[in-house]
């Protein structure tokens, strides 16, 4: 199973569970860092109207979820008060052997049957829960062997991390969608009118801790965005820090900085993005992590 704060970002605090010692030691370190957003949660619930069973549990209870397999995809989209719309599928893939994500990519390469299925369930659960005037993201794992589909979590807002993925592929960002709901206008989204026909936000992480020695510089990054079109930089670290010390991490790693990428197709896209590791020079002081 997956334990996890019932109000968090991120995958912070989110531990992969398979015996008792991993259940204990898990809710150890939640149980430490859980206040960060669950007491500012709490004090948001304490002024509304709540079902018994949430003002039983509080602001800073944990889920447990049976962990699924498969391809995860993301399905954006807003209602108002009379039409559910989705405008866009992210894929979401993983470091190999890992739950941390290494780069999210528009449009979704999954099958056209399946990604139909996706907006029906999407459409159907907003629908039922009565959403409105609100844009959405609903997170699923498409399990390919057993053709199955499982809905992980519906989050009642845009993504930003997708944003410029919306824009390189279809012409503006999708804060577009947010900003016209809260105008009262009609939402109207551009498809496919941007300069590229794939997009993707990568993170570069490390799995091990240590100190920062070094960070590409400002001048290096530029050189590297003048040079290559489509292309954003954005350090995540700085010379002296700790990786150990750094917020809003997964629970299994550190991201150093991420690259938004638009390319023609999946092969210009990979080969931008060695390239960008290749320009970007980072180095670490690893013994404080053995020590």
């Amino acid at each position: 199973m997956w334990l996890k704060p019932v109000k968090s970002f991120s995958s912070d605090l989110a531990f992969q569970v398979r015996d008792d010692h991993e259940f204990r030691s898990a809710l150890d370190e939640i149980s430490k860092g859980i206040g960060r957003v669950g007491a500012p949660f709490q004090r948001l619930l304490d002024r509304v109207e709540q079902p018994a069973a949430v003002r039983e549990a509080g602001g800073e209870a944990c889920l447990a979820e049976h962990a699924v397999t498969g391809s995860q995809v993301t399905v954006e989209g807003y209602r108002t008060a009379e039409e559910t719309v989705v405008y866009g599928i992210i894929d979401s893939h993983n470091y190999p052997d890992t739950s941390s994500f290494h780069y999210y990519r528009y449009p979704s390469e999954v099958p056209s049957d399946v990604q139909r299925r996706l907006v029906d369930i999407s459409e159907r659960v907003v629908e039922r829960i009565d959403l409105r005037h609100s844009a959405f993201n609903i997170e699923y794992f498409w399990n390919e062997d057993a053709d199955e589909i499982k809905l992980l979590e519906v989050n009642p807002r845009h993504s930003q991390s997708h944003a410029m993925l919306f824009e390189y592929v279809d012409g503006t960002p999708n804060h577009r969608v947010m900003v016209r709901l809260a105008l009262g206008l009609e939402v109207e989204f551009p498809h496919r009118k941007g300069p590229y026909a794939v997009a993707a936000k990568y993170f570069v992480r490390r799995f091990v801790g240590g100190r920062v020695l070094r960070v590409p510089t400002d001048e290096e990054v530029d050189a590297l965005e003048r040079q290559m079109s489509g292309c954003a930089v954005d350090v995540l670290v700085e010379p002296g820090q700790r990786l150990a010390d750094l917020a809003e991490q997964d629970s299994y790693s550190y991201a150093i900085a991420s690259i938004h990428l638009g390319a023609r197709d999946q092969q210009e896209l990979t080969d931008k993005y060695e390239r960008c590791l290749r320009s970007l020079p980072f180095a670490f002081d690893e013994r404080e992590e053995a020590e």
